[in-house]
């Protein structure tokens, strides 16, 4: 169910020795991403339940999904990162059917986030859900 680019994220990881590289490798996906426009960090687009400040700000467009966003960490930024590769691009039902959770086990993410980043990841993840659902 996953997208390629979030497949090419997986085999990445399967190629790193250990979780300091895997945590480098999230950090640079972040780091790569366009910064999401000031006009867009408004309290619409906050994400409630992170530690970090988290902006997402999602379209749909023929019914498929699109998020950008932005996060004053570094690892939040990557995960946002991760998290586009994951969402973006699927349609509205197809948000809906990935298990975010067994997707980010794939990368080990789920082991080695602390709790506070690990619930700011399940905010965002539910914050993509509710935008795909109330779109549909």
């Amino acid at each position: 169910m996953a997208q390629a680019a979030f497949e090419e994220l997986v085999e990445d990881f399967e190629f790193l020795e250990d979780w300091e590289e895997r945590y480098r490798l999230v950090i640079e996906e972040g780091k790569a991403m366009v910064p999401l426009a000031d006009a867009l960090k408004v309290p619409a687009t906050k994400v409630d339940g992170c530690a970090s400040q988290v902006w997402l700000h999602a379209l749909t467009d023929g019914g498929v999904l699109h998020f950008d966003g932005e996060s004053d960490a570094m690892i939040v930024n990557g995960l946002i990162a991760v998290l586009r590769k994951l969402y973006n691009g699927l349609t509205l039902d197809q948000v809906a059917k990935v298990d975010a959770r067994a997707e980010m086990e794939r990368l080990g993410l789920n082991d080695h986030l602390s709790a506070q980043r690990s619930n700011g990841l399940r905010a965002m993840i539910e914050r993509i859900r509710k935008v795909a659902t109330a779109a549909a």
